[in-house]
């Protein structure tokens, strides 16, 4: 029997950093490229969480409304698994543009091949996207959710989260700013 996935692409916040909601980014092609990275990467499913900005987002993926968006990147997290139904979930955000397919299906490999069902992209030594998190540990990871945290603390406080080296494949940049 195999496992399912689905891409949970966190792209519902203001982006005031940026200085615009980063969803609409380089006209669209950061949500371009990680709607592809999901898809390809394994994800069965991705669902892309919108609610600063609507947009259409690329086939086959489809959009779920945050509408409390404005709480931060846990209301969007919350929207996000409750929209989706499988094994694993793919954590992933609009803002990593250089994660491609190629980091998805190793992160979500190694979380499928590990007892605990928890991996995250690690580019050097800082942790980074995409995230998976299999279904048993879900109600854990929500209860823990508060404010504009995702998954930070679920994690850290964990210590069976495989850390999966994804350096030679992207940077895993976070763009938080326009410059």
């Amino acid at each position: 029997m195999s496992s399912s996935a689905a891409g949970v692409l966190l792209a519902a916040g203001g982006g005031t950093r940026f200085g615009m909601p980063k969803v609409l980014a380089a006209h669209g092609e950061w949500l371009a490229a990680a709607v592809a990275a999901l898809c390809r990467g394994g994800c069965d499913d991705v669902a892309v969480v919108l609610g600063a900005a609507m947009v259409d987002v690329p086939a086959p993926a489809r959009a779920v409304v945050a509408s409390d968006w404005s709480e931060g990147i846990s209301a969007s997290l919350r929207a996000g698994l409750a929209a989706i139904d499988a094994d694993y979930a793919v954590l992933h955000t609009v803002d990593t543009p250089d994660v491609g397919a190629d980091v998805v299906k190793r992160v979500l490999a190694a979380a499928g091949s590990s007892d605990s069902g928890l991996a995250r992209a690690v580019y050097g030594d800082a942790p980074g996207h995409p995230v998976v998190v299999a279904r048993r540990h879900w109600g854990e990871l929500l209860r823990g959710l508060h404010g504009d945290e995702g998954a930070r603390s679920f994690l850290s406080a964990r210590h069976d989260v495989v850390q999966v080296d994804c350096a030679d494949l992207a940077t895993g940049a976070d763009i938080d700013t326009a410059d």
